[in-house]
């Protein structure tokens, strides 16, 4: 069946339009022609439904290719169209729709976005297509292609660690006050009979150092001085003890969000430096962390790489990976979530 290039896009004539009534391809003109975009054109002529005036598929996809995003974009296609799904285009990249749906025929389940793997992820724009696409009730899919131009997928979900039934903050069920010696960024606590280390490592709080000695991590300093748990030698407000640590470390502030929301959620934040990441996250009765957070300031911007890493890291260590992305309205986690389609 012979089509034409007209501009950007591909048309053809009336009798293509069954492309369209059987598997969704374009969309049908007044005049019964079929308007294709280049990548559906471009896999209709590699699958020999149709052939375009002038044009090779090789010369087609050259000239179009010079764009890298437009090869990332027709491999997708493909890929997705092999596995028996119809998609058309969407307020990202593509609409998929379940199997045995087409346009006019049925609802989208997905919007997807399509990435390299060396791009850079605003996470803050990933989660406003994430909720934009769960208020259109749609799942908000990335495909990710590397430069062998194999596929990983990804489901965005949203989510907001739940409270446990039993749990209240941790700071209302802390101890008494304790008398802290500050040192350096950090500060330690001297056991003195009443088994306040003891106390504060059952509330997931501090190291030992030795046997008298318990050292707390910075975000532990601040967040019991903030709920009046902790007295510094010398004497320090939370908010000075907070500028100080911040000098020190520009992602303290960031952390302390984060770390504040964990906790006031009943979930027990340690440092995930050896996971290179924030934080390692326990629940009260558990043995081993559940997840590992990474702080996230609104407009931060991770490569996808680093987030692959990540994904992959946690998944051996039988985590789950969450990015916490602080804005206005709070603290929200995103997790990647490899999937098949």
């Amino acid at each position: 069946m012979k089509a034409w290039l007209d501009g950007t896009q591909v048309l053809a004539p009336q009798e293509a339009a069954v492309f369209y009534e059987q598997s969704g391809y374009g969309r049908v003109e007044k005049t019964g022609s079929l308007r294709l975009t280049v990548i559906e054109a471009l896999y209709l002529m590699a699958r020999g439904k149709i052939q375009i005036d002038g044009w090779s598929f090789d010369t087609l996809l050259a000239a179009n290719a010079e764009s890298p995003e437009f090869l990332r974009k027709y491999i997708v296609y493909r890929d997705i169209r092999e596995r028996g799904y119809v998609l058309a285009t969407g307020p990202q990249d593509f609409r998929i729709f379940p199997r045995g749906q087409r346009p006019g025929h049925g609802q989208s389940k997905y919007l997807l976005r399509v990435l390299s793997e060396r791009d850079m992820v605003d996470l803050s724009v990933v989660l406003s297509e994430a909720q934009a696409t769960a208020n259109m009730r749609k799942q908000f899919l990335l495909a990710v292609v590397d430069d062998e131009h194999e596929l990983t997928y990804y489901e965005i979900r949203l989510t907001r660690p739940a409270a446990k039934k039993d749990s209240l903050c941790l700071a209302a069920k802390s101890p008494p006050i304790a008398l802290a010696i500050f040192a350096g960024t950090s500060a330690f606590v001297i056991e003195d009979g009443s088994s306040i280390t003891k106390v504060l490592k059952n509330n997931w709080c501090g190291t030992m150092l030795d046997a008298s000695r318990l050292f707390l991590a910075p975000v532990e300093v601040c967040w019991l001085l903030e709920h009046g748990k902790l007295t510094l030698m010398p004497a320090m407000r939370a908010d000075e003890y907070a500028n100080h640590a911040a000098a020190y470390d520009p992602e303290f502030s960031d952390k302390m969000i984060v770390y504040r929301h964990l906790r006031e959620i009943g979930l027990s934040p340690r440092t995930g430096y050896k996971y290179g990441h924030h934080f390692r996250v326990y629940a009260e009765e558990k043995k081993h962390s559940e997840m590992l957070v990474h702080a996230c300031p609104h407009g931060h911007s991770i490569s996808m790489s680093v987030i692959s890493r990540s994904v992959r890291l946690a998944h051996s260590v039988k985590k789950e990976m969450f990015f916490a992305c602080i804005g206005d309205g709070g603290v929200v986690f995103i997790e990647f979530a490899r999937m098949k389609l």
